[in-house]
């Protein structure tokens, strides 16, 4: 699985101009489910978002984790981070997940992310979603599993 994990100070998620998710400090987690991924890669990714130290201590230095901070995660699917560019204009998706297998991955990670203690919002999978946020830093970590 890949997946953007944004530290922000607020985020949230629209659909057809209604919020369906919300938090204040946190992360937004995109998340993509790609070819040959299975529940143990979901469950290990959401483990090191979880504890991924990207918060700041009382030095000013990025060294404490979400569980820590008791911030929120709003996890976002986002089957474009499979793009391949390497061949001309247009990128491919191939290496993304089915739609049935990429949903099933991307609840299970949500329900592993659920499971650490994290209060986590979600948008809804396959749907046009506007996402707002206010990235903290900037700190942008990408990640696999």
């Amino acid at each position: 699985m890949k997946a953007i994990v944004q530290r922000v100070t607020e985020a949230r998620v629209d659909i057809a101009g209604d919020t369906v998710g919300r938090i204040g400090p946190g992360v937004l987690v995109l998340v993509c489910a790609m070819q040959g991924d299975a529940e143990p890669n979901a469950k290990a990714l959401a483990d090191r978002v979880a504890k991924l130290r990207i918060f700041r201590d009382d030095n000013g230095r990025m060294n404490r984790s979400l569980l820590e901070t008791g911030g929120g995660a709003l996890v976002v699917s986002q089957f474009t981070l499979a793009a391949d560019t390497s061949r001309g204009n247009r990128p491919g998706f191939s290496a993304a997940a089915p739609p049935d297998e990429g949903e099933r991955l991307y609840e299970h990670f949500v329900s592993a992310l659920r499971a650490t203690g994290i209060h986590v919002e979600t948008g809804r999978f396959g749907a046009d979603m506007a996402v707002h946020l206010v990235n903290d830093g900037p700190v942008t970590v990408p990640m696999e599993r």
